[in-house]
């Protein structure tokens, strides 16, 4: 079957596949078994997902990954009964590779995302979908959260398509009704926020714009007067380039570092005193 890159379908396999198959070329990175499994299983034709994304594109969903799971495995060893959302989780696998036996994991994201995922990763009792709107705050309701336990937002390649008013809104929502919680997200430059979008509308998409950037990742402080920056890396920070992979690809991921045009940003909601 040919996979529409538009449909929901295509969206969410777009980087189960980068995952799958970078992870089998560069495991060091990270190993991705149930992403691989799941391609395998597809009836899907992924040619044009492969020439659009190429290897750069599979190396960059894997990274962002594996930087994921590195904070949440951090954010573990600190809090064994954590709770972690995943906000936008799409086809995300994380919890199968970082389940610890006690924490209890969600995955947040619209009703026809999440009957897909379910199709392909069924639910279990710690690892639960809630099929709302990351903006629509009833799902807060949905998350056990004990405050003594820590809880942990990720969020991986979804705030660029959200307008800024938009986030500090619900950020704001969140830090009074999550105190002492803390989120780990993606962002881009400006200018690489437009280069994405000049190379999303060359897919012929037209309905997927991004608006969301972050130049000065401390001025995120400025949102709300509880929110605290904990930490900014730049995307590939000790990820090496090896020699194996193309030229294009290690040049994109010296120029992605050097001109700091794609990042992760740690940040952290005070509790009041």
């Amino acid at each position: 079957m040919k996979l529409d890159l538009q449909s929901v379908q295509g969206t969410m396999l777009i980087p189960l596949w980068g995952r799958a198959t970078a992870s089998e070329k560069n495991p060091e990175i990270l190993y991705d078994k149930e992403a691989i499994e799941i391609i395998a299983g597809c009836h899907f034709d992924f040619t044009e997902i492969a020439k659009t994304f190429g290897e750069y594109g599979g190396i960059s969903y894997l990274v962002r990954a594996r930087k994921m799971e590195d904070t949440i495995r951090e954010f573990i060893n600190k809090h064994p009964r954590a709770t972690i959302v995943n906000i936008g989780s799409g086809l995300d696998t994380t919890f199968s590779r970082v389940d610890n036996g006690t924490i209890n994991w969600y995955n947040l994201d619209l009703p026809d995302s999440i009957a897909f995922r379910q199709s392909l990763i069924p639910d279990t009792p710690r690892n639960i979908s809630i099929a709302k709107s990351f903006f629509d705050g009833s799902w807060f309701d949905d998350v056990i959260f004990n405050k003594e336990d820590g809880i942990l937002f990720i969020s991986a390649g979804v705030f660029y398509y959200f307008q800024e008013s938009q986030l500090k809104e619900i950020f704001q929502k969140m830090s009074l009704f999550f105190p002492g919680g803390e989120m780990y997200f993606d962002a881009e430059s400006k200018m690489m926020l437009n280069i994405s979008n000049r190379t999303v509308e060359k897919t012929g998409n037209k309905g997927a714009r991004m608006y969301f950037y972050v130049n000065n990742p401390k001025a995120l402080e400025g949102w709300l007067p509880n929110i605290k920056l904990l930490s900014s890396v730049s995307y590939f920070k000790g990820i090496p380039a090896r020699k194996e992979w193309e030229s294009g690809t290690r040049v994109m991921v010296r120029l992605i570092d050097l001109f700091k045009l794609m990042k992760f940003i740690h940040v952290g909601f005070e509790k009041e005193n």
